[in-house]
This record gives C-alpha cells, sequence and structure tokens, in this order.
C-alpha cells in the first residue's frame, strides 16, 4: 500500500512543488479541459481536485476529465466513427431521450460530421468511464492541501478508510446500466460508440470478445498514464484498442458467469445443518397445533 494515496491533485503529482503545480491548487485549475477552467468535481465551490489514485504500485484514473487529456480521445473515437478526412467536431454532454421523451441520460461527448453547408451527416457517441472510490479520499486530500509543502510525501497508510479504486461498481452501477439505457438507443440507430477508459479498468472487466474494426459496433479506447521524471507529471497516451459487438460485450459485462452449481448446494446444506442443529426457542406451528 503506498504511503500517499493520492496520485494527481489537480493535475500534478504531489510531490511536484513547481510555480505551475502551486498555481493549478492555488486556484483550483483543471488542466484536462474542463467546460470551465476550474475543477469542478464533487462541488464547484470547493471542488475534490484528485485526478488520480495509487493502487500498489499503478495509478487508477478516478476522474473523467482526467481522460481529456489533449482530446486524445475525441481523435481515436473520431477514427473509429467517420471515414478519413471527414469534417467532424465534438459536443459535450448532450441529452438523450427514449421514445416517450424521457430522458436515458447525457452522452458525454457526441462527434458529429457535417458537410460543407453545416449540416449533420452522421455522428457517434463517446462515454468515458472512470473508477469509483471506496473508502474516504476527501480526508487526505483536504490534509494534504493544508501544507502541500509538507505533506507532499505523508503517510496515509494508517488512516481508516484507505482510499481504493472499487472497480466492481464501477462497471456494475455505472458501466452497464449507461451501455444498456444510452447504448441500446444509439444501437437502434445504427450509431457506433466508443468508451475511453483506464486501462487498469478494463482489465477487470470480463475477456469481450473482439471482432474486426469493420464489423464492429463499439470500439474500447484503453489509456493509461506514463510518469515523465523530467516535468514530474503523468501523461495520458492510448494503450491500444479492442473492437466488439454491442450485444456480445453487454451480455459479458452484465451477466455473471455461472461457478458449479455443487459449490452453491454445498452452501445451502451447510446453512440447513446450521438451522436444524441449533433450532430457533420460538415455537413452530407444529408446537402450536
Amino acid at each position: 500500500m503506498p504511503k500517499h494515496p493520492l496520485a494527481e491533485v489537480f493535475g500534478f503529482p504531489p510531490n511536484n512543488l513547481s510555480p505551475e503545480a502551486e498555481r493549478y491548487r492555488r486556484n483550483r485549475l483543471c488542466p484536462y479541459n474542463n467546460k470551465v477552467p476550474s475543477c469542478t468535481k464533487d462541488k464547484a465551490n470547493d471542488p475534490l481536485g484528485v485526478c488520480s489514485v495509487f493502487e500498489g504500485n499503478e495509478v487508477a484514473i478516478t476522474c473523467p476529465i482526467r481522460l481529456r487529456e489533449d482530446w486524445l480521445i475525441a481523435e481515436d473515437a473520431g477514427a473509429f466513427f467517420f471515414p478519413e478526412n471527414t469534417t467532424w467536431t465534438s459536443l459535450t454532454e448532450i441529452r438523450l431521450n427514449d421514445k416517450n421523451g424521457m430522458s436515458a441520460g447525457n452522452i458525454d461527448v457526441v462527434l458529429v460530421a457535417y458537410d460543407e453547408r453545416g449540416r449533420v451527416i452522421d455522428f457517434g457517441a463517446l462515454e468515458i468511464q472512470a473508477v469509483y472510490i471506496s473508502g474516504n479520499v476527501r480526508q487526505p486530500f483536504e490534509y494534504y492541501m493544508e501544507d502541500p509543502t509538507n505533506r507532499s510525501n505523508m503517510d496515509w497508510g494508517v488512516q481508516r478508510n484507505y482510499p481504493r479504486p472499487d472497480y466492481l461498481s464501477s462497471s456494475r452501477k455505472r458501466l452497464a446500466p449507461q451501455l444498456i439505457y444510452k447504448g441500446g438507443i444509439l444501437k437502434t440507430w445504427a450509431k457506433k460508440q466508443a468508451v475511453a477508459l483506464h486501462k487498469s479498468f478494463f482489465n477487470r472487466l470480463p475477456t469481450l470478445p473482439e471482432v474486426d474494426i469493420a464489423k464492429a459496433d463499439i470500439a474500447w479506447l484503453i489509456y493509461d498514464l506514463k510518469h515523465n521524471p523530467e516535468t514530474n507529471r503523468y501523461q495520458l497516451y492510448r494503450s491500444r484498442t479492442v473492437y466488439t459487438l454491442f450485444q456480445a460485450a453487454l451480455e459479458r459485462i452484465t451477466i455473471a458467469e455461472a461457478g458449479p452449481i455443487e459449490n452453491f448446494i454445498g452452501h445451502l446444506q451447510s446453512k440447513l445443518d446450521e438451522r436444524l442443529d441449533n433450532p430457533p426457542d420460538a415455537p413452530t406451528l407444529l408446537d402450536i397445533m
């Protein structure tokens, strides 16, 4: 377990004490193309400026805005959605309604292709997935922000509720519903989708059946962070892209793989044995009759 749980705060490692890093911390700025210059994570007036946390020797991205660095995700999604030399732009936070006019949620980024008259000729949907945190990340963040110079290498390992990435909840409570509700509508419209996520998140998903890019409904854009010792900052890069069909990927993520039924029957047997060996004190119906 790393002593310092925070890998990046307002875009910089905690031990980066450069004037630039200090400026971003002081003004609570976001360097990764947020909708406004400031960080707005959790609370706009008191942002939780943690971009990523440590997970052993690895780093886990915990803020979806972190994946917007240099808009690599838009460039990579555009290459999947549209033919080469297509003119396109990106629109963020676009509401998607179902047949009855009810909201199915907002699409993180919609890439829109248009002709020389500015008319929409095609589009694709890009979702950005970061990982949830279990434990408390605000406490070490606030403690660090009180004195970054002297707490850049603080030891938080002995504290309760040490923050850790929760990949299971992230896939079941966030990723799966996104695919079911928004993805189902886009699939019906025969529109391509892309999902941008961190390498460590993708590696915790079930193995997805891959197809050729020409047949794919979804491109999984998988990114990682590389530390640059000269600047003492992490840089985003695309690790690889996985192409899948929509339905096959959805079933693999949402349907749990069954183990041997004998194991479950054995568990039931042990619970039944406990019940029979230790009957309740309260009378049963047979006792009353």
